[in-house]
């Protein structure tokens, strides 16, 4: 198969395979609602479904950051970036912590593992878009 030289059909294709992804992902949150509505949230978490949709959605969710960085104006310091978002972060995990604490039929360990569960994956995005912030600044105070 030959390589596609041309940008016009380039972009044709990229529009193509986004057309494609929305018509795939239409269709699994189509049968995860299915699944939702005539056997309830277990069988909707228990569906293979499920994990494809939650995966393809972090995957996209990722390549975007990638995309978004490149894409931002080089006024604000990452660092300073990086801190804003940490406490941000730590309010949000603080306040559904203490939520989930305060509901009925959840403890106070129940409401320190879903705080600490949203601290820990929210760290990640963070310091993933921090290193894309920082490798973009390093690359253009060189040349």
């Amino acid at each position: 198969m030959k390589k596609i030289g041309d940008e016009r059909l380039k972009l044709q294709n990229l529009k193509n395979i986004r057309i494609v992804y929305f018509i795939q992902t239409f269709g699994i949150i189509c049968i995860l609602g299915y699944d939702w509505v005539t056997k309830g949230f277990d069988a909707m978490w228990d569906n293979p479904l499920w994990m494809l949709f939650m995966l393809t959605t972090v995957i996209s969710a990722y390549l975007s950051m990638g995309i978004a960085a490149d894409y931002e104006s080089t006024e604000m310091n990452p660092k300073k970036q990086m801190m804003i978002s940490m406490v941000v972060l730590v309010f949000i995990s603080l306040g559904l912590g203490i939520a989930t604490a305060l509901t009925d039929g959840y403890n106070f360990l129940d409401g320190i593992l879903i705080g600490g569960i949203i601290l820990i994956c929210g760290i990640f995005p963070i310091v993933y878009l921090y290193n894309l912030r920082k490798k973009r600044l390093d690359g253009t105070q060189e040349e």
